[in-house]
């Protein structure tokens, strides 16, 4: 397995000599899942997806998009999450099959079968068209 650390789609200030790790965008090779790991303050992983079966029921307090996009931040389980936003982005570099990018103590991995992210911890979620779950 090839493994990117906070290289792929990074954008990285230098600030006072040393190098300041901004989001990292990426996107399956099928370009049905873009994901983002973010840094600084909000530090976590979400993934979005274009077209899915939902795997959990929506909310009764969900009054934005529900079931396409999931987050876990560098401690705690993965969650779906209710957005009015996405993180799709189709110019973001593809993250090949069995290979992963880590930032912000998570890391995700790119399968045929979807996209898995996790924290330090162990939990997080993995998605894909068919199935999502959140750990």
């Amino acid at each position: 397995m090839r493994t990117f650390v906070a290289g792929l789609a990074c954008a990285c200030m230098m600030v006072g000599g040393s190098a300041l790790a901004q989001d990292i965008s990426f996107r399956s090779p099928t370009g049905n899942i873009h994901c983002m790991i973010f840094s600084g303050a909000g530090a976590g992983a979400r993934c979005d997806l274009s077209e899915f079966t939902q795997s959990y029921p929506r909310p009764v307090d969900c009054d934005l998009d529900w079931g396409f996009a999931f987050e876990v931040s560098a401690r705690g389980p993965g969650t779906p999450i209710c957005a009015g936003d996405t993180v799709i982005d189709q110019n973001a570099q593809v993250l090949d099959y069995e290979a992963s990018v880590v930032g912000s103590g998570i890391t995700c991995t790119s399968a045929k079968t979807g996209i898995t992210c996790v924290n330090a911890e162990g939990r997080g979620f993995t998605v894909a068209r068919s199935r999502q779950k959140a750990f």
